[in-house]
């Protein structure tokens, strides 16, 4: 009892004095405040990426996943921004971007004849392949960082045209497996939503920290986009091994690829040219719906572009250039966001009918705009087209991944991807060759939404009612 009361003394001594074991305990009350607001928003959101059976069946890590990649992915963005665009003046400016244009379309003509029939090939290493799609952008962006501190605008836009080509294929292959983690209870529409949706999340919070890191130097978000992407490879194999054909499934897989390629060698002799450049999976109501994506598409690189050097040199109803742009700026970021989120509260809808509506949309904000040109309706259509870019792609995945086989279903996404993207720079060139004429600039938007509309709209009501004619795979 003795013994007890001395030991109890002691500890009161250490709890009401000044000494080390005060100074321990405050360190370690510090150390759990610091660590608890983290941990529990890491709780949050492995609850969010996990909900609805998509922890069970994989999807909530590919998930994760893509959110460590587009953080990574938003490091290189802001410091390929900065170097090429933002560091020099408007007439310069444009020559470097049009450049850059020019680069971006490269890669994308090794996307649909090579990459994606090669993935087609190796099924059985899809974790293997996002993990060295990560690497390859991690190893370049030391490569720009190099560049970036050199000034050697030479290996510049090479390094850049290979993270494009990596983040590309990585986005491929993360699309071509979402059909093999989808839980019952969660559409494919849904499912592309709330990976998009994360991954944008994460980009978000990624933005201020490489705005910090730039201030300390152009180099350090690179550097730290390299630790991310190494993060994310590593992340690669922890999906699961469903993902990865097994050695029966890639027997048949195979066997079935090489009788679609036969057929569709065979329907190229019937159905000309087309069919030979759009490929296996194409058929309505896939190509319908590629086709008034990637007018959405064409109309968000000509809004970028068309834009940024318009509103750089003329304000909006008064406003100064800079507050202009910032204010279209973040309307087409939000609108972009928005687009993920309603498509992840979105009923199990028919894809084409959201597509269809996303056209319908776009078109009539952009004639509201040339109808009466000023700030509300170039802010309109700013965040109009971001929800129509979003919603239109989760509507083409969906669709893709419903409707065309495994066995070509990543050759059909690096198709797709690769018309998108044309798309998307053929609506940029468009905007360097304009005038800076903010009502011009809304006709011709209004035109780029009309050539995609007018070809699919009667095709993406039909298969909205009656559904797709084709049978729906996993």
């Amino acid at each position: 009892m003795a013994a007890a009361r001395t030991s109890d003394a002691s500890d009161a001594r250490n709890d009401t004095g000044s000494g080390p074991g005060r100074l321990t305990r405050a360190g370690r009350a510090i150390g759990r405040a610091l660590r608890r607001p983290p941990t529990a928003l890491g709780r949050r959101v492995r609850k969010a990426t996990h909900a609805q059976g998509a922890g069970e069946s994989g999807l909530g890590k590919l998930i994760e996943l893509h959110a460590v990649h587009s953080a990574g992915d938003m490091l290189i963005t802001m410091s390929l921004a900065s170097t090429i665009f933002f560091s020099v003046p408007t007439g310069e400016a444009r020559g470097r971007v049009a450049l850059y244009l020019a680069v971006t379309m490269a890669p994308f003509v090794l996307l649909a004849p090579v990459i994606g029939p090669l993935l087609d090939r190796v099924p059985h290493g899809r974790r293997a392949a996002m993990a060295g799609a990560l690497l390859v952008r991690g190893m370049l962006a030391l490569v720009i960082a190099s560049a970036v501190a050199s000034g050697a605008s030479l290996e510049l836009y090479p390094a850049a045209l290979g993270v494009m080509v990596a983040s590309k294929a990585y986005n491929i292959v993360r699309a071509a497996v979402v059909p093999r983690l989808l839980p019952g209870q969660i559409s494919l529409v849904k499912a592309n939503a709330r990976i998009t949706l994360t991954g944008l999340i994460s980009a978000g919070v990624a933005a201020p920290v490489g705005l910090g890191l730039n201030a300390l130097g152009e180099k350090w978000p690179l550097y730290a986009a390299f630790l991310i992407t190494v993060a994310g490879a590593v992340m690669s194999f922890r999906l699961p091994h469903k993902v990865d054909l097994a050695r029966g499934e890639r027997e048949v897989h195979l066997a079935e690829l090489t009788r679609s390629r036969a057929e569709r060698a065979e329907r190229t002799k019937e159905t000309g040219r087309g069919t030979r450049l759009l490929g296996a999976g194409m058929d309505t109501p896939v190509l319908k719906a590629l086709v008034a994506n990637s007018s959405l598409r064409c109309l968000t690189g000509f809004l970028l572009f068309f834009l940024a050097f318009l509103l750089r040199e003329h304000g909006l109803s008064g406003q100064s250039p800079a507050v202009s742009l910032s204010i279209v700026g973040v309307a087409a970021g939000l609108g972009n966001g928005l687009g993920n989120v309603l498509g992840s509260w979105l009923r199990d809808r028919a894809p084409e009918a959201i597509l269809l509506m996303m056209m319908v949309l776009a078109l009539a904000s952009t004639v509201a705009a040339v109808v009466a040109y000023g700030l509300a309706t170039v802010t309109a259509v700013s965040a109009v087209a971001g929800i129509c870019q979003a919603m239109g792609k989760l509507s083409l995945d969906a669709i893709i991944q419903r409707d065309v086989p495994e066995v070509v279903r990543t050759s059909t996404f690096a198709r797709s991807e690769t018309m998108v993207q044309m798309a998307w720079v053929i609506g940029g060139a468009i905007a360097m060759a304009l005038p800076l004429n903010g009502t011009l600039g809304m006709a011709v938007a209004a035109v780029l939404v009309v050539a995609g509309a007018v070809p699919t709209m009667g095709s993406l009501l039909a298969t909205a009612r009656r559904g797709s004619p084709y049978p729906r795979v996993r």
